[in-house]
């Protein structure tokens, strides 16, 4: 599936909400499967500018509307080349998942989307 590139997920319970923790490196060939709704972080990287970060909330807005722009974290490469922007969402199901992952990999400011 094109919409998640962790090896392992946990969906656990914070506050009455179900928060997907995304650990890579697990031996666990089947990871359990993600109980929607829950929060969801995805990470974005792609060139670094006000561009990236428009496209990011765009496409978030488009797909989660009323997503919380204050959890938006960015992050600069040490030559500030390039940016990871990472958002949580409360993500409703896989074709959501599935349509932000897609809009955002088809920009081509976007190098990967985790």
């Amino acid at each position: 599936m094109g919409y998640g590139h962790a090896l392992f997920c946990r969906t656990v319970q914070l506050n009455g909400m179900k928060r997907v923790n995304v650990m890579s490196g697990s031996d666990n060939p089947e990871a359990p499967k993600i109980e929607f709704p829950c929060e969801y972080p995805i990470k974005v990287m792609g060139d670094a500018g006000d561009e990236l970060h428009s496209l990011v909330v765009n496409v978030m807005e488009r797909h989660a509307p009323g997503f919380d722009q204050a959890s938006i974290s960015i992050r600069d490469s040490s030559k500030g080349t390039y940016q990871s922007i990472t958002v949580t969402i409360i993500a409703t199901g896989k074709p959501q998942l599935q349509s932000i992952f897609d809009d955002l990999k088809d920009n081509k400011l976007v190098k990967m989307v985790l």
